[in-house]
């Protein structure tokens, strides 16, 4: 959705009439420069708007969006996420989701790792409260590797531990299921440990191998992992937006957005039909041939 390559107002055309539909998110800067907000909004129609995800896109960035030693470039990081907040409480947004990808390292001893965790820290502090004044929420998502060898914020125990130490009352997480499962976390446990302090703010939809950032459609390849997470949505009343963060390489883009929902909508209903209360009285076993069974049951039905 690249202005170069793709009309911004004949994309939101394309979504808004599937159904499920109900919330759009943009990349900041790159969806939204050169467009007026107010004009995006206006076309938005029925659609709401989620919130924004920051994309440091540019060479002066690869050496860490926050850490690196040019601290001019640090400065223009944190700027950036204030200004992806503006345009976030310009399109009725709630959130700003913030993924480091740059903030990490490759070598040993190529990095202070406590000065650098210390200067991420403050960071999220400064963009939280600016963030905070305008109501918003800042969201962490985190990713093991790529395109650092490690990633300074790696998964759901640093990311928590970061939550702690930025200390603020509007700053959580965002789960990308790929990611997670780079990390070999079984994501619905991710999910609990961030639930039930609150501090769920997103989710990013999709599916792999758990190698690479396959980006494949959500439930196609960890299907009983998938039915977990969503049963954990379901005990922990999220009530959010199910975001589908998926990579329609040579896949038609709507038809790969609506097997998303379609994947979503079965696993939910799947559960409903099963009912909570006989999932629950499984687990209280804590028996593997009984949880298999489980799995299939619900798909028999």
């Amino acid at each position: 959705m690249f202005k170069g390559n793709y009309d911004l107002f004949q994309t939101i055309d394309a979504y808004r009439d599937l159904p499920g539909i109900t919330h759009l998110e943009f990349n900041y800067p790159e969806h939204l420069q050169g467009y007026d907000l107010e004009e995006i909004r206006q076309h938005m129609g029925s659609l709401g708007v989620n919130g924004v995800a920051l994309r440091f896109r540019g060479n002066e960035f690869m050496e860490g969006e926050f850490t690196g030693t040019d601290r001019e470039v640090s400065r223009q990081s944190v700027e950036l996420c204030k200004e992806a907040a503006d345009a976030c409480q310009a399109l009725g947004g709630q959130v700003i989701t913030i993924w480091l990808g740059f903030d990490g390292f490759d070598y040993p001893f190529q990095v202070d790792y406590e000065k650098n965790w210390n200067i991420i820290v403050k960071s999220f502090q400064e963009i939280a409260d600016y963030a905070g004044e305008k109501g918003l929420k800042v969201s962490i998502e985190y990713k093991p590797c790529e395109p650092r060898a490690f990633s300074m914020i790696d998964g759901i125990g640093l990311t928590l531990q970061m939550i702690d130490e930025v200390d603020r009352p509007n700053i959580g997480v965002t789960l990308d299921f790929c990611h997670m499962l780079m990390k070999r976390e079984n994501p619905a446990y991710s999910l609990a440990l961030a639930a039930r302090k609150n501090k769920l703010y997103g989710l990013h939809m999709n599916d792999g191998y758990g190698e690479l950032d396959n980006g494949l459609i959500f439930a196609s390849v960890s299907l009983p992992q998938a039915l977990e997470f969503v049963y954990y949505l379901k005990k922990y009343r999220y009530d959010g937006v199910v975001f589908f963060d998926s990579f329609p390489v040579r896949e038609a883009a709507d038809q790969e957005v609506s097997a998303n929902i379609e994947a979503f909508m079965a696993l939910s209903d799947a559960i409903d039909k099963y009912g909570m209360d006989r999932i629950e009285d499984v687990m209280k076993g804590q028996d593997g041939i009984k949880a298999q069974k489980l799995v299939l049951d619900m798909f028999s039905k």
